[in-house]
């Protein structure tokens, strides 16, 4: 049986937990170090990365996540999940830390703000339809590095979703829909 944690120090926790045990998947609730342990992968859901900054490094988790991730843990990260892996963030808040496992470099919420959200549908490699993707609040992959690469971009060729080894990350929020394809894809990839 599948074991996958879900980063549960605030944001779209229940969506993504919901989606998982849908699909089967024993689900862990991570908030403390020991909660990492005998996962076989684990979830960055949306949120606040301001917030998954300070509450991770107050409960010690944030370097044990970064190991795990780094020694292969498969990741998918959503939204405010892929602000908190990427290596560089163009306009981080004072202070922000990010985990700086993912080549990239992002912009947080570079569609405007919450009134500015919107819902479309993207093909995402490895996917066979276009799948539901709402931006809140979303940042937008500005650089990739050579250690990752794009799976797909809005129709204005900006970058909102990446893969590096086991991580994948969307910055959009692919459980607000319901449709589980991309977890499923996801799974599908380790």
């Amino acid at each position: 049986m599948v074991r996958v944690g879900v980063l549960a120090l605030q944001g779209g926790v229940s969506e993504h937990l919901e989606i998982l045990r849908g699909l089967g998947v024993t689900t862990v609730e991570v908030r403390r170090p020991a909660d990492l342990e005998g996962l076989d992968a684990i979830v960055l859901p949306g949120g606040e990365s301001t917030v998954f900054d300070k509450l991770a490094r107050a409960f010690g988790l944030a370097g044990p996540l970064k190991a795990g991730i780094e020694a292969g843990l498969p990741t998918l990260a959503t939204c405010a999940g892929l602000i908190y892996l990427a290596r560089r963030v163009l306009d981080a808040a004072p202070g922000q830390q990010t985990l700086e496992v993912l080549d990239v470099t992002v912009a947080r919420n570079a569609f405007g703000s919450q009134l500015d959200s919107f819902e479309t549908r993207l093909q995402v490699e490895g996917v066979a339809e276009p799948a539901p993707a709402t931006f809140i609040r979303a940042p937008v992959v500005t650089e990739i590095g050579p250690d990752a690469h794009g799976v797909c971009r809005l129709d204005d060729g900006r970058t909102v979703g990446v893969q590096q080894g086991a991580i994948t990350g969307y910055a959009f929020h692919p459980e607000e829909s319901g449709d589980p394809r991309l977890h499923i894809a996801w799974l599908n990839s380790w």
